[in-house]
């Protein structure tokens, strides 16, 4: 669930930065924070409100900066309403109001090919939301959709249907279940509630309540819960409310009320004495977890609690990352956190112990660094500080009107919960009043209560999550008994209704892209937004881990990640504890071919935002001490990467394809532990010398300043930073690869319910290749996409997956084609036949792309152009890969005029030459026991890898 609070303080100043680079300074000296009042005063969302005769609340926010309207729909219903024997059942039904009404076929594909995206829907505890982004012009549509499965949804639901949504839902639990530490919420939630809690059980529920849903079940709760009076249906972005009342009144004013969803009774708990639990896992490092209940969601101590568990753990400078991570070492990651819901709060700390640590010490100094807070609470500097990264996110917020988390889901998450879609405001300046003394009181309040101590430390699973997440009783009571599939007659229950056919759109408008130089050469790229005050700057470098090969796996990456832990003049403390006051935050990374240092900035404290990051990516210091630190947790993620089933499938793949001779032969950016052990400072100053410097950097800018403005901060940052004048080294993107062939290998991963199957061919394909657009269409027709072939035989046909999909990157060297799937383990093989086949299909002329497919992919892509550059992020990224791929700064301006002239033969063209089944390298990780005989009638040559989880690379 989002959080719909907002955080604000009084500001702080922020101190004077030192620096060895005058420039620099300079810089620095140019500005302060702005007054955390001021960037409170830009969260807002007005909105109009209105309530249909039958008691649908309508909430319409305008924003015309681009012809997009978000469609969010929330029903007050949520697990929390679940009886005995029906847990998941919520979540469940969720995915049935995808799969058509009485007048809709299929959910998705009128949307999809009226160019809508984030096609979605959701379940928590408290609520079931469903989401679409869609063109102005496609608005009449959506609300037609939205209303017909509200309202004449009956007619629609058949046996068939139920079963295929079962089989989706149940491999959507195995998939989670499946995962190092999976089985831990529901530990979570089995330690804090007595049975018949209300959270209690999880949302995803029990395999045997899932079994055990039928169809009286799904009619009884679409009419005991989706009528109009227990939904908030809000419309945000290229919509007014003289224009929506109309259209909302025409299509859902017929629907009749219906029953009020009841009130549940869900207190908090408190524990009579501390309890605590180890769970053994096939993880490779202990996970510790300190868990209390808190308050409902409108409790004066929610938003103090909030706060303070920020401060304890989550924060970048949080309490238990400088004393368990940074200073002591203890432990390789902490958190701590409010998982707030309607009616009660989950306050939770965890931390993984460094492998070769006395897990008793570490607990004994993790239950100290609370107890200190409880009893002391934060200083007024750190409560400053989270609530500037709060406020700084919440203003990242705005930038969306619809899908998870836009400002839709803002205004009608403070209507559902407090009867106040404007309640942030509330919130906001409630949190301004807290005072530390107040933060301290909250924490005491809740967390001197008995506490529940959760352990999963490594070992063989032995417990199944199969048997978790139902009612708390099945120890003593029996299980449900299956779904009878008895025989119900379905009858139509509501009018035949037309489908409105969606207005055409206009052009696109995409950022003018303005290009100048620094000083010593260094490129910058700005699109100016000036929808949210910040902007999103990214330094590129020609380098990723492409720049290590096979023999240094981990270097490149790990390199980039001790930027971010000190510099000549400043500790990684002093790093994080400025970013969290400027309200920035700065990440570092690798890609394939890519390195950078991007940062998300208010741009009213750009300058000294800048100057941070011009330290460190100049100045980093790569100290003995943190270099140890930081290696020690990149070797814990490789041990986490590998115990991973997904994890080990990507780690294989691409060495295997590529061979290790190839720049792209690697694992990937992790590295492996032989190398990563041997990496020291004088490796890392080397490495970065190579690589980061001027003549090998791109600056890319979206967000809301001028060229003119953000030259001059940019020369004052990094315009005087000389380079070696010499190019970057080589990378050898033409190395021999190893001769494709079709084949299978075999990882064993045992006591798994799912295998994960991951293949992978190099296309003859290599660098910026004009003229592709047709092959991206095709892989949108066999894979990319929720309604491509792969997903909707192996998912929404067969139930057997959560999801199947294809790729085709898009890297300076060959391109990597790729088929990935998680399957429940005893149809592994059918899914490696069915991928074949539908490849084959394809590729072989014997399915060609048919009308609908076609239409969806080129017109519906046309209409939903406007939805890819929603967000500051999105823009850059959007920049960047066209300079990448040597497309023009107009490329999606033109992209519709080239989606136009793209014919079905020639998306057939493209299957035929890139999509077919031959030479496949397929990775399947799965449990032997249960694969082994399946896999063994594919008659494909197969190679079985012994993975050694703590050291191998998987070759």
């Amino acid at each position: 669930m989002r959080r719909i609070l907002m955080s604000g303080i009084a500001a702080v100043a922020l101190a004077g930065f030192a620096s060895a680079n005058p420039a620099i300074l300079a810089a620095q000296e140019v500005a302060e924070p702005a007054p955390l009042a001021e960037l409170v005063e830009k969260v807002d969302i007005p909105y109009e409100q209105f309530t249909l005769d039958n008691g649908l609340t309508v909430l319409v926010h305008t924003d015309r900066k681009a012809p997009i309207v978000g469609v969010t729909t929330y029903y007050r219903v949520g697990s929390k309403h679940e009886p005995r024997g029906r847990t998941g059942f919520a979540h469940l039904f969720e995915h049935l109001m995808f799969g058509g009404s009485e007048n809709v076929e299929n959910f998705d594909i009128p949307l999809e090919a009226a160019g809508s995206t984030t096609t979605n829907g959701s379940t928590s505890f408290d609520r079931t939301n469903y989401v679409q982004t869609v063109p102005t012009g496609a608005l009449d549509l959506a609300l037609m959709m939205e209303s017909d499965r509200m309202g004449y949804l009956l007619g629609a639901i058949s046996q068939e249907k139920l079963d295929k949504q079962r089989g989706v839902v149940q491999n959507e639990k195995r998939q989670g279940d499946n995962q190092p530490y999976g089985l831990t919420f529901y530990a979570i939630l089995e330690g804090l509630f007595p049975v018949g809690h209300p959270y209690r059980h999880s949302t995803i529920g029990s395999m045997a309540d899932l079994d055990a849903a039928s169809l009286t079940d799904v009619r009884n709760w679409f009419i005991d819960n989706y009528a109009p009076n227990n939904v908030i249906l809000s419309l945000t972005g290229d919509i007014d409310a003289e224009t929506a009342r109309p259209m909302v009144e025409r299509w859902f004013g017929a629907i009749p009320s219906g029953p009020e969803v009841p009130e549940v009774e869900a207190e908090p708990t408190t524990l009579a004495a501390e309890k605590s639990r180890v769970m053994v896992d096939q993880v490779p490092q202990a996970r510790i977890y300190r868990v209390w209940t808190g308050p409902a969601l409108t409790h004066p101590d929610a938003e103090p609690l909030r706060l303070g568990m920020s401060v304890l753990g989550g924060l970048a400078s949080s309490r238990l990352d400088n004393v368990l991570v940074r200073d002591e070492q203890l432990a390789t990651g902490v958190a701590a956190y409010s998982y707030q819901s309607e009616q009660v709060a989950i306050l939770a700390a965890q931390m993984d112990v460094k492998p070769g640590v006395d897990q008793a010490v570490a607990e004994a100094r993790l239950d100290e660094v609370i107890a200190e807070m409880i009893a002391n609470g934060p200083d007024a500097d750190e409560l400053a500080r989270a609530a500037t990264s709060l406020v700084s996110s919440e203003i990242d917020a705005l930038e969306r009107v619809g899908g998870f988390g836009g400002k839709g889901s803002t205004l009608a998450e403070g209507l559902l919960y407090t009867g106040d879609p404007a309640v942030y405001k509330t919130q906001l300046a409630t949190i301004a009043a807290t005072t530390p003394a107040r933060v301290t009181e909250a924490m005491q309040r809740w967390m001197t209560r008995p506490v529940y101590r959760l352990a999963i430390v490594p070992g063989e699973r032995t417990e199944s999550g199969a048997t978790m997440g139902g009612w708390g009783d099945e120890a003593t009571t029996p299980a449900p008994e299956p779904d009878a599939k008895e025989p119900i007659e379905i009858t139509r229950t509501g009018p035949p209704r037309e489908l409105p056919t969606p207005e055409p759109v206009g052009p696109l408008t995409f950022p003018e892209v303005e290009r100048a130089e620094l000083g010593n050469g260094i490129e910058v790229v700005l699109a100016r937004r000036t929808a949210v005050p910040k902007a999103v700057i990214s330094m590129q470098f020609d380098a990723g881990y492409a720049a290590d090969g096979a023999a240094r796996a981990g270097t490149q990456s790990l390199m980039m990640d001790l930027l971010e832990e000190g510099t000549e003049t400043r500790s990684a403390v002093a790093i994080a504890e400025e970013q969290e006051r400027l309200g920035a935050s700065i990440s570092t990374g690798s890609s394939l071919d890519t390195s950078s240092v991007t940062m998300n900035a208010l741009t009213a404290n750009l300058a000294p935002s800048l100057a941070l990051m011009a330290d460190i990516v100049r100045n980093p210091a790569f100290a003995d001490n943190e270099v140890q630190r930081v290696r020690d947790q990149r070797l814990a993620a490789i041990a986490q990467q590998l115990s991973s089933p997904g994890g080990l499938a990507s780690r294989t793949l691409r060495p295997l394809v590529f061979g290790e001779n190839h720049p792209y032969g690697s694992v990937g950016g992790l590295g492996t532990v032989p190398v990563v052990e041997a990496i020291g400072p004088d490796t890392l100053a080397r490495e970065h010398d190579r690589w980061i410097r001027p003549e090998n950097a791109a600056i890319y800018v979206v967000g809301d300043v001028t060229m003119d403005k953000l030259k001059p901060l940019l020369e004052a940052s990094f315009g005087d930073w000389q380079g070696t004048g010499e190019p970057a080294p080589a990378k050898t993107l033409d190395t021999a690869t190893p001769p494709a062939e079709t084949r299978l290998v075999v990882i064993d991963r045992p006591n798994s319910p799912q295998s994960v199957i991951y293949a992978g061919r190099i296309l003859p394909l290599t660098g910026p290749t004009p003229g592709l657009e047709a092959l991206d269409l095709a892989n949108e027709v066999l894979g990319n996409g929720f309604l491509s072939r792969l997903n909707m035989i192996i998912r929404e046909e067969k139930g057997w997956s959560y999801g199947a999909r294809s790729g085709i990157d898009s890297p300076d060297g060959p391109r990597l084609f790729t088929v990935s799937t998680a399957v429940q383990s005893d149809r592994t093989a059918d899914s490696v036949e069915l991928i074949l086949q539908t490849a084959r299909e394809f590729a072989e002329g014997s399915r060609s792309v048919d009308a609908t497919e076609f239409n969806r992919v080129t017109d519906g892509n046309i209409r939903g152009l406007p939805n890819r550059f929603e967000t500051n992020r999105q823009v850059l990224g959007a920049i960047a890969e066209n300079d990448d791929l040597g497309r023009p700064d107009d490329y999606y301006v033109t992209l519709p005029e080239t989606y136009r002239a793209i014919d079905a033969a020639a998306i057939d063209a493209a299957a035929r030459d890139y999509l077919g089944p031959e030479n496949l390298t397929i990775v399947v990780v799965g449990d032997r026991r249960e694969i082994d005989a399946q896999l063994e009638r594919l008659d494909l040559p197969t190679t079985y890898l012994d993975v050694d989880t703590g050291v191998s690379n998987a070759d």
